[in-house]
């Protein structure tokens, strides 16, 4: 029980980093960003700017996963889950430190996007790994709620990075934009120590240690998977797909749409993703433990349909400029998209695969659908708003079909409820072929 709460509290610790480090620069993107490194672009161009180094750092999630998924199949989850740690905190930091681009010029926004890339290949194994490690070591029946903490820390994170830009609203516009966006960036490096603290006193997982004990590990996991495991990694890929696009439009696009489009206070973002991550939070135990009585399959069918039925509802909100009616719909999104879905993906995706390359393909499969989901989810909508003269049209009828996708997919897949996690078949088979 004592190394069950540990990998929980250490997994919780290091996805609320990694959700810190995107929704600070998410914000940023959304806020200030095109001001810093952009400046001679036109207040939209300036935008899509922001967001296309924002989608650099889902480029690089795939490659750090194909790298670190080698890694954590071979020598165990807990290691890669301090490499990426470090990495992701060592270039949140460096963003924090960069100069502005009326200070070196063209050099300040190539330099944002070599940081942006290193958070991107440090992330791209964390919430996998995390993901993973908890769902080998809980008992079955109590594996849904468990892995659905690492998407409580991702709410966390988002918390935390709201309450930041809260914080760091209050000075004056001068300030901000001289060093108070840099104390934001900087701040990780606390969230960086604790979690790697953490993290050095894991115990692995028993199932790797099994693996290690009976000399089964695999010479070459991501190997392994296109051999063998494509199935499983396609569907996890595709559920992945339109929730991963819904999250992130939630997160990160909404914010400049409210500022840019609605005309609300840029100090009214902020507020309102705290309430919405606060919400997700607590969204993500309950669908995770929903999921250990019901099935996955059932849950995560149910809240894919709701995401395609969201968006039209969610901009009607928006558009009407209310406080409240804007909160209602974001705080929807969050429970639905950002944290419930992935809560229980977070026990769903591992059960899908069988034990040799499970880490690599749980990484494979939601990296790279995060990639052509979430990754350029803020730059599409964003073109789409301007290519239609500002229409919300086109945005809401691009997230419900890529949902869509995620639902036909769910329906395909099996259902994976306490399945035996030390055998090497994956649940799309009976026996190894």
């Amino acid at each position: 029980p004592r190394a069950v709460r540990r990998a929980a509290l250490a997994g919780l610790i290091g996805t609320a980093l990694e959700q810190y480090d995107f929704v600070i620069y998410g914000t940023a993107s959304a806020l200030i960003f095109s001001d810093l490194f952009f400046p001679n672009a036109s207040p939209s161009v300036g935008i899509l700017a922001s967001f296309s180094t924002y989608a650099v750092g889902f480029a690089a999630r795939p490659l750090g996963g194909l790298f670190f998924s080698r890694f954590g199949d071979r020598l165990g989850r807990k290691w890669v889950l301090v490499a990426t740690l470090l990495l992701m905190g060592g270039s949140t930091l460096a963003i924090g430190l960069l100069p502005t681009y009326n200070e070196v010029g063209l050099l300040a926004p190539i330099l944002l996007l070599i940081c942006r890339m290193g958070q991107g290949f440090g992330a791209g194994a964390e919430q996998s790994g995390g993901a993973t490690l908890l769902t080998e070591t809980a008992a079955p029946g109590r594996r849904g709620r468990l892995s659905s903490l690492v998407m409580t820390g991702a709410a966390l994170g988002t918390a935390l990075g709201a309450v930041a830009w809260i914080l760091a609203q209050r000075l004056p516009d001068d300030a901000l934009m001289s060093w108070g966006w840099r104390l934001i960036f900087g701040s990780s490096l606390l969230v960086t120590v604790i979690a790697l603290v953490l993290r050095r006193k894991l115990n692995e997982s028993p199932v790797f240690t099994e693996l290690k004990e009976q000399r089964e590990r695999p010479a070459s996991p991501v190997k392994e998977v296109f051999q063998h495991g494509r199935k499983p990694m396609l569907l996890a890929l595709f559920m992945n797909f339109g929730v991963s696009t819904q999250s992130y439009t939630y997160q990160v696009f909404m914010a400049s749409y409210l500022v840019s489009s609605v005309g609300v206070d840029k100090e009214f973002v902020p507020q309102v993703l705290l309430i919405g991550a606060l919400c997700g939070g607590l969204a993500a135990i309950c669908f995770g433990t929903l999921s250990d009585r019901l099935g996955r399959r059932p849950v995560y069918s149910t809240i894919a349909a709701a995401l395609v039925l969201l968006p039209a509802p969610t901009f009607i909100a928006l558009n009407t400029g209310s406080h409240v009616a804007i909160t209602v719909a974001i705080v929807i999104g969050f429970i639905l998209a950002c944290h419930g879905s992935v809560g229980v993906q977070m026990s769903y995706f591992p059960e899908l695969f069988g034990k040799r390359y499970r880490y690599a393909g749980v990484t494979l499969g939601r990296e790279f659908s995060s990639l052509i989901g979430g990754g350029v989810a803020p730059l599409i909508c964003s073109a789409l708003l301007t290519a239609f003269s500002g229409s919300w049209i086109p945005v809401a009828v691009y997230m419900s079909l890529v949902t869509a996708v995620s639902l036909i997919a769910t329906r395909m897949s099996p259902e994976t409820l306490d399945r035996d996690l030390n055998t090497a078949a994956d649940s799309t088979e009976q026996v190894r072929r």
